[in-house]
């Protein structure tokens, strides 16, 4: 069996094992980048609404936002964490260094929208497709750097640990340690192992073993499945967001129709026409997403009906088709008209609220085996996550992971031994 070493080994490319990635590599790490055949394939290419922004002075709402969509579940230090750090990762990288091109005004002022459980507009947005705008600029970047080997097609299969996979059969009475992970080939077919001081869990949810999900194919939990088998702790896996807008046409596939949507005015009706939230929650169609998807549920419960409806009158066809390009032609495709006709939605399992325990610099109780993204829980969004805070949660636990790691692998030594092959 082929062994390959390295200083980082990062499961996952989405937002935020590419931009681990590249905070490591700025460090001067040697990182292994495992990623699908099509580097886009992530959830994080499909997230539609925008990034937080916010540029508030003290950031207080965006915390008592935060706070308020969780059902006051949230962990405290990590959405200080997000609220005070937040805005300068997204300046640093999207803004400062990559310029992802996020919709400006006439003078070139970034421009604004809210969505679900905000109380203001701090949401910066690329039409109707921010994270693949974000995505497909980190990936650019990720490919240009010269540090970071981007292993297309490399699965992992397994992690390695000194307590099961090292030839030195002392190792067992060491404390629970990662050392890399096995990993598929899927192009030869070989295993290989690849060893690492860093070993970073980047993998996303586990929308797709839902019925109904807005994830992408491959989200089925393998990065908290191999966690667990090593002995990782997982918290809050109960917790799974519904995002209350999906596609619901018959005969036709379940896709996201964005929150933004009701972020400029789009309201929530029923089949009877009726404007079901206005009696459900303050902020009414704009209401916390759990919130939206319980009353769309018994709405649908109370009235046997197989969905709810997004009325988008109040916008002009012109501003949907140059402000929401991307649902207005998918819509289209499947028969809706979304500037003359009501847009067919139920709620579908979205993001993993729940997932492998880490802190606020993405270590686990497995040393030198960290978790971020999707894939990690820090207990920023406690029982149900905020509009848009996802995106900027990959940044900062990137950006915090990967200046912590930079920094024990200056000063530590790693026991790297010889993994036993593969069987």
């Amino acid at each position: 069996m082929k062994t390959l070493r390295t200083d980082c080994l990062v499961i996952g490319s989405g937002l935020a094992g590419s931009a681990y990635a590249l905070a490591a590599a700025k460090a001067g790490l040697s990182v292994e980048l495992l990623s699908l055949a099509d580097p886009m394939m992530a959830n994080s290419d499909w997230a539609q609404g925008g990034i937080i922004y916010d540029t508030a002075p003290d950031h207080a709402a965006l915390a008592r936002d935060i706070f308020d969509a969780s059902d006051g579940t949230s962990n405290p230090a990590a959405v200080e964490q997000l609220v005070r750090e937040g805005p300068l990762a997204v300046k640093e990288l999207l803004l400062d260094e990559l310029q992802v091109g996020f919709d400006r005004d006439a003078g070139g002022a970034l421009k604004f929208t809210r969505e679900g459980g905000h109380s203001e507009k701090r949401i910066i947005f690329a039409k109707d497709a921010t994270g693949h705008a974000i995505l497909e600029s980190v990936a650019q970047r990720v490919d240009a750097t010269p540090r970071i080997n981007r292993r297309a097609g490399g699965v992992a299969i397994d992690l390695l640990t000194l307590s099961h996979n090292s030839t030195d059969t002392a190792d067992k009475y060491e404390p629970l340690t990662c050392f890399g992970a096995y990993v598929l080939d899927t192009q030869t077919g070989e295993t290989i192992a690849i060893v690492a001081k860093k070993t970073v869990l980047a993998t996303g949810g586990l929308g797709q073993i839902f019925l109904h999900s807005t994830n992408q194919p491959g989200s089925v939990g393998h990065g908290v499945a191999m966690a667990y088998r090593v002995g990782a702790r997982l918290i809050d896996l109960e917790y799974v967001q519904f995002h209350p807008t999906v596609f619901a046409k018959k005969n036709a596939p379940r896709f996201l129709v964005t929150e933004a949507l009701r972020g400029e005015g789009g309201v929530l009706v029923n089949a009877r026409g009726e404007r079901f939230m206005d009696g459900v929650h303050p902020l009414r169609s704009l209401a916390p997403r759990d919130v939206v998807a319980r009353a769309i549920k018994h709405e649908l419960a109370a009235s046997g009906e197989p969905c709810v409806f997004l009325d988008l009158s109040a916008m002009t066809p012109a501003f949907i088709r140059e402000r929401f390009p991307n649902v207005y032609e998918r819509c289209l495709a499947h028969g809706v008209d979304v500037t003359r006709e009501l847009i067919p939605v139920v709620p579908a399992a979205h993001f993993a609220c729940g997932g492998v325990h880490a802190d606020l610099h993405g270590r686990t109780n497995i040393r030198h085996l960290n978790a971020i993204g999707e894939t990690a829980c820090t207990g920023l969004h406690g029982a149900n996550r905020l509009a848009s805070t996802s995106l900027l949660e990959c940044l900062t636990n990137a950006k915090f992971t990967a200046a912590a790691d930079a920094g024990e692998i200056a000063r530590e030594k790693f026991r790297l031994p010889e993994p036993r092959a593969w069987e």
